[in-house]
């Protein structure tokens, strides 16, 4: 690995790389953010993105204490 490269974003630390990411979706003010504005769209989203995901590689459908556990943290935020 003497070839890698130390620039960019990928060769960034993790915890950089969200702290990055995050500003960016933090730069849209809420009403701007169509999720937000509309559930049945973020509801779509989210079901296109998991059919397009085989059964056997979906941690929520192998594993129901994670899925509850996710479910509680989001209805925490």
């Amino acid at each position: 690995m003497a070839n890698q490269s130390q620039r960019g974003f990928a060769s960034m630390d993790e915890n950089r790389q969200r702290d990055i990411a995050a500003k960016g979706g933090q730069s849209v003010p809420d009403e701007k953010r169509s999720f937000s504005q509309d559930r049945d769209l973020a509801s779509e989203a989210g079901r296109k993105g998991g059919q397009s995901v085989p059964d056997e590689k979906r941690s929520f459908s192998q594993n129901r204490d994670l899925a509850a556990e996710a479910g509680r943290k989001g209805g925490q935020h």
